[in-house]
């Protein structure tokens, strides 16, 4: 008789086809033959990961896929595959085989006995290894990460950034409906949102180089704790995401207060086509960084892409920027002070900017 199902390992990818048949070997090596499925949480991988794991699970139903068309980013892919699953224990980690499976059997063990209610692996315990961190930078950035996250969780924990854990599912699904899913660190999003605090147990990871594939990070991540701290205190009263798109617009006005003032003060050059070119330029400017940091877990990448992304957004912005010129022009014209007129120009066009934007380049292209 087979045994039950008591873990599920969810694998959130990313054009990663060649990692997955390997790391289940290693997997079966780890846990047995039985008690356990994979649930791989695809990105819609233009290198046909979806398709890799289809065909491996004709053969073997312990390995499933869900593929996800128009959404993105590691901690959503994370959150929906723990509550996809029956099992009544899950774990998240890598597909590109830096995260040594052979933890597992210990982490559920600790779980499963009550000893503790998440288990850690670590990079940074004794008998850790943090080697396969890409160059002597990025294990400092860890560090310092870590240091931030833990008084964001007020969790004693070495390796808070860590992707690599288990718990029950039970857990994680009472806590789904307060965590944001934007970002990369689901963990740290599981830890601050607790109630009461999670009892932890760590254990010591050798942190590996990473086998194919491509990595999810970037220096973007550190934006993560303004998410994990908005979403923390304020997430209930404005969503997350238009919080941290009206930040991306306030930097925006900065930067179109300065060409304004350049152009139309510094230049002479007639109001109407100063506010035009501030407009455009800041326009350009808050693609570029809704794109890096808003919308990091969609983010659009390649030439191309990013061209048909901007195009996509200054079309989408158009109305508003029209409404934000016409506006401020006519305000300007009436005797309001320069400054003053542009910036009832530009709030006027930011609930547009923000409401189009998200569905049809961020939305559309991913």
């Amino acid at each position: 008789m087979p045994k039950p199902l008591r873990l599920a390992i969810i694998l959130p990818t990313l054009n990663e086809s060649g990692n997955i048949a390997p790391l289940v070997e290693r997997l079966e090596d780890a846990i047995g033959p039985e008690g356990w499925e994979a649930i791989v949480v695809d990105d819609h991988s233009a290198d046909g990961t979806a398709d890799e794991v289809r065909a491996l699970s004709l053969a073997d139903p312990r390995i499933r896929v869900i593929e996800r068309i128009g959404r993105r980013g590691l901690a959503s892919a994370a959150i929906e595959g723990m509550c996809a699953t029956a099992a009544p224990f899950a774990a998240v980690m890598d597909a590109d085989h830096q995260h040594d499976p052979a933890l597992l059997p210990a982490m559920l063990e600790a779980v499963e006995n009550g000893e503790a209610d998440i288990a850690v692996a670590s990079r940074f315990i004794e008998g850790a290894s943090a080697r396969g961190l890409e160059g002597s930078h990025r294990e400092g950035q860890s560090r310092l990460a870590n240091r931030l996250a833990r008084r964001l969780t007020g969790a004693d924990l070495s390796d808070a950034m860590s992707g690599y854990f288990l718990l029950k599912t039970e857990q994680l699904r009472r806590q789904a409906p307060r965590l944001s899913g934007i970002g990369f660190k689901v963990l740290l999003d599981i830890l601050a949102t607790a109630k009461p605090r999670l009892r932890i147990r760590e254990f010591p990871l050798q942190f590996a180089a990473r086998r194919a594939g491509q990595s999810k990070l970037d220096r973007a991540v550190a934006f993560d704790f303004l998410v994990g701290l908005y979403e923390r205190y304020f997430g209930s009263i404005v969503p997350t995401r238009y919080a941290l798109f009206g930040t991306v617009g306030a930097l925006g006005v900065v930067v179109h207060m300065a060409v304004l003032a350049l152009l139309y003060v510094a230049a002479g050059e007639g109001f109407a086509l100063a506010q035009t070119s501030a407009v455009l330029v800041a326009m350009s400017f808050n693609f570029w960084l809704n794109n890096w940091l808003t919308y990091g877990d969609q983010r659009l990448t390649g030439a191309y892409a990013l061209m048909r992304g901007w195009l996509g957004f200054c079309g989408t912005c158009f109305i508003g920027a029209l409404a934000n010129v016409a506006v401020a022009s006519l305000l300007a014209a009436r005797g309001v002070h320069w400054a003053g007129a542009a910036l009832v120009g530009i709030l006027i066009g930011s609930v547009w900017n923000y409401a189009l934007s998200s569905r049809f380049v961020w939305g559309r292209f991913n």
